[in-house]
């Protein structure tokens, strides 16, 4: 996949408020759903005989605790901090904790190293270079950009924290670690995930797609879990529960500087806005038990995460045809090929429009949502009907230096739907100055995307084939006889 999480599902800062917010949820006490109940705590919060739902590691979850932020949390603190947070991730979640969950502090600088957030384009890897295309495809990242880098340096300044399943343990990012401070946000959001380790096993092969799509929409499940808790905790925080307050200057997790990438950033988000509003509707349809069945099953789209639905990708069949030397990256992807999907597509007509002009959607339509779990609108009109997509990178090696390019098929639930797409695509390259040279070929004179395009639509396909030049977009793909 292109946005590599790896193992750390990690907790993003929104760039913008939260939208939709909503009146404090008032605690209705115990609570059974799927044949767990909420335990009723005693008067003097004393520990029950065994473990319940509802209170953890010696602490209730409505019990009142003592912990002060102003000046760091010690490690007493600590533990009754997360001690309690976990007995109310269980109230909302209605899952017991199998066991405490260690959270642990690093510096910002420390996860940028880790992370290798300075990466840059020396010693690129087969799939750094694979990846490059994938990006330059979507008008993200330019020719002279390294989609790694940039992909490093969002998350580094982006990132809160993040759960590790391989170490089974949270670690949180702060700019202060002899004195850290942690928000609710972040520490109720990562203790999800531990939660989902514990029950689910995040570890395993389905929570691990081979494509950028497939990953987004794994992600939409394992994050908009999260999400829809946290945002649950919060709402409850000045009402129902009193909640640990955290300093405003610090807050254990915003943003790290410069090196956003707007374009990456809005990718990456997708799953923290339209996953919770997915988890909702689960919920709203059959309780808790249907994301606990979804985790057997994750979703495969980002499509069936923007409009909760079931349908699935259309397959499609690819006959690699290049000569000259052009060639696919076969041991990447799913046989050298990804699939961005109709997130990712939304992201280049939405970024695009933002940084080019182009014609494309209204960016400022990004803000409208109607769900109060939602942050941002990742529904438009040249992505939607999306019927699923493959890219397949090439590269041209020689003596002196290699050539790239791609062949993006993309397959669409109606003609309606493709020709909108390859219009919106056109009006993409009409912003980047593009001369137009004989039939379906487009040119990019100069710039970060200067190469050369041939834009087909045949029934509910619509194929971009790009290169260097137009003679290397015959080669890579030679028009049909």
């Amino acid at each position: 996949m292109n946005v590599r999480y790896g193992l750390a599902v990690v907790a993003v800062a929104a760039l913008l408020a939260l939208a939709g917010c909503s009146a404090p949820v008032q605690d209705s006490g115990p609570v059974t759903s799927g044949g767990e109940t909420v335990a009723s705590p005693p008067a003097n919060f004393s520990d029950p005989e065994s473990d319940v739902l509802g209170w953890e590691d010696g602490y209730w979850y409505n019990e009142p605790v003592s912990v002060d932020q102003s000046d760091g949390l010690s490690d007493e603190e600590m533990r009754t901090y997360v001690g309690r947070a976990m007995a109310r991730v269980e109230v909302i979640r209605k899952l017991e904790f199998e066991r405490r969950v260690p959270v642990s502090v690093i510096s910002r600088e420390t996860y940028r190293n880790r992370s290798g957030g300075g990466g840059g384009a020396a010693g690129e890897t087969d799939y750094s270079q694979w990846n490059d295309q994938v990006w330059e495809a979507l008008f993200v990242t330019g020719e002279s950009q390294n989609s790694n880098a940039a992909i490093s340096s969002t998350r580094t300044s982006a990132v809160a924290g993040f759960y590790s399943p391989s170490d089974d343990e949270i670690k949180i990012i702060t700019g202060t670690p002899e004195s850290p401070t942690i928000s609710n946000v972040t520490l109720v959001h990562e203790l999800v995930h531990g939660l989902q380790d514990q029950h689910y096993d995040l570890t395993d092969r389905r929570y691990s797609a081979e494509t950028q799509d497939g990953q987004l929409a794994t992600d939409g499940l394992i994050e908009g879990d999260a999400s829809y808790v946290e945002q649950q905790y919060i709402e409850r925080c000045g009402g129902a529960w009193e909640c640990v307050e955290t300093p405003a200057a610090s807050g254990g997790g915003g943003g790290g500087g410069g090196g956003m990438n707007l374009g990456i950033f809005l990718t990456i988000f997708q799953p923290y806005s339209d996953g919770p509003v997915y988890v909702d509707s689960l919920i709203r349809s059959e309780g808790w038990s249907a994301v606990d069945e979804s985790f057997q099953t994750p979703p495969v789209s980002s499509e069936q995460i923007i409009h909760r639905t079931d349908e699935t990708p259309v397959p499609i069949e690819y006959r690699d045809r290049a000569r000259n030397g052009w060639e696919t990256f076969p041991q990447q992807g799913e046989g050298g090929s990804d699939t961005v999907g109709e997130a990712s597509m939304y992201v280049m007509f939405w970024y695009q429009a933002r940084q080019s002009g182009a014609e494309t959607i209204n960016p400022r339509t990004l803000g409208n949502v109607n769900n109060r779990y939602d942050t941002y609108n990742y529904a438009a009109e040249p992505s939607a009907g999306w019927g699923n997509d493959r890219l397949f990178p090439y590269r041209n090696q020689t003596s002196n230096d290699t050539e790239y390019g791609y062949v993006w098929v993309t397959e669409w639930d109606s003609e309606a739907d493709a020709r909108q797409f390859q219009q919106a695509y056109q009006a993409v390259l009409e912003a980047q100055n593009a001369d137009q040279r004989g039939e379906a070929t487009y040119v990019i004179p100069d710039g970060q995307f200067a190469d050369a395009f041939r834009v087909t639509q045949s029934g509910t396909r619509v194929t971009i084939v790009n290169g260097p030049t137009v003679d290397d977009v015959s080669n890579i793909r030679p028009r049909s006889s």
